[in-house]
């Protein structure tokens, strides 16, 4: 098995139909053992939910929704705490947010490898040592 940490722009597309939604679904295939980060829960998914009711995208009882399933997701929640000194040191070498280096930090902290949605996020990461952590949402063949 295999342990995956998911990000937000991966666990959005789990309930919003969007491009690379059926291949992040894909994700939730038993043989992953899922990880994620407790803000991954509310705050990531929330805002996001929230920018899309603002461009129009979705309604806000289409929204309300999906926070009410989100407890139910077969992920294993881990606390952002015990990562931030790792996360602060990841941003600054991959020249990205501490929140996305959060979700790398996890995958290094476990041993584990990120999926993500998000292509500046795997661009910055991939040109780096840490390349072997991350994979591309739609590129199964680099999976573990």
């Amino acid at each position: 098995m295999s342990l995956i940490v998911v990000d937000a722009s991966v666990g959005l597309k789990w309930f919003i139909p969007e491009v690379h939604s059926a291949e992040a679904r894909r994700w939730r295939n038993p043989v992953h053992d899922l990880h994620t980060l407790t803000v991954f829960f509310g705050i990531e998914i929330a805002n996001a939910l929230w920018k899309k009711i603002q461009r129009a995208e979705l309604s806000s009882a289409d929204a309300a929704q999906i926070l009410t399933q989100l407890p139910s997701l077969p992920v294993a929640r881990h606390a952002e705490a015990a990562l931030l000194t790792s996360a602060l040191s990841l941003a600054a070498q991959i020249q990205r947010t501490v929140y996305d280096s959060l979700y790398l930090a996890l995958a290094i902290e476990i041993d584990g490898r990120m999926v993500t949605a998000d292509q500046r996020l795997y661009n910055s990461v991939s040109a780096t040592p840490l390349a072997n952590r991350i994979v591309w949402v739609a590129d199964f063949a680099k999976a573990p």
